[in-house]
């Protein structure tokens, strides 16, 4: 869990984005949001963002934020039963994945911010790209291993031309691979 600030203000005054990673799927969830977020903003976001879809993870690592490290947090997350785990200062590469994805992000909405002030209506999008990309550590994308499945995609669907007699019917091509969780994989 981190921030990325610094984009300029959009139509509902945001000027960054709250993005939470999956260390396992590496899935991202991207939220705008406006400097002037508290505490308890984040945890509304994030029970609103990531508990609602995915539950309460073991552990959430995030940089030194004073949002991250407030008192409220600690009482939510002691009161869920969840550790939250600080990176230090000396090692903010602890939470190097949400840094990584990070610029991948900025690399993606660069084109936008500065050209739309409606940029955080972009971030759907951007989510969606990144998370239907294959991730090298995994060699699939984060949707795959977070479900199992690819999403429905308008450039993967084979639609026949009701031209072609087909009645402009879409499908898709199943793909099924087993994903192993480290943690499961037996060395010999």
């Amino acid at each position: 869990m981190d921030f990325v600030f610094g984009f300029p203000k959009d139509v509902h005054k945001n000027t960054g984005i709250l993005v939470f990673v999956d260390r396992f799927s590496k899935m991202v969830h991207l939220v705008a949001v406006t400097n002037s977020i508290t505490a308890q903003g984040c945890a509304r976001v994030f029970i609103d963002t990531i508990f609602r879809l995915h539950g309460l993870p073991r552990e959430l690592v995030s940089d030194r934020d004073p949002r991250f490290t407030a008192e409220f947090w600690q009482s939510v997350f002691c009161s869920l039963g969840t550790r939250l785990t600080m990176s230090t200062s000396d090692h903010p590469e602890s939470d190097g994945q949400t840094e990584r994805d990070n610029r991948v992000l900025e690399e993606i909405l660069r084109g936008y911010v500065h050209s739309f002030t409606s940029w955080s209506e972009f971030l759907t999008m951007a989510e969606f790209a990144i998370n239907n990309s294959v991730h090298a550590s995994t060699t699939h994308t984060p949707f795959f291993v977070n479900g199992l499945r690819h999403p429905r995609a308008p450039a993967f669907l084979e639609c026949d031309s009701s031209l072609r007699g087909g009645g402009g019917i879409a499908r898709t091509k199943p793909d099924l691979v087993l994903v192993h969780h480290p943690s499961t994989m037996v060395s010999t």
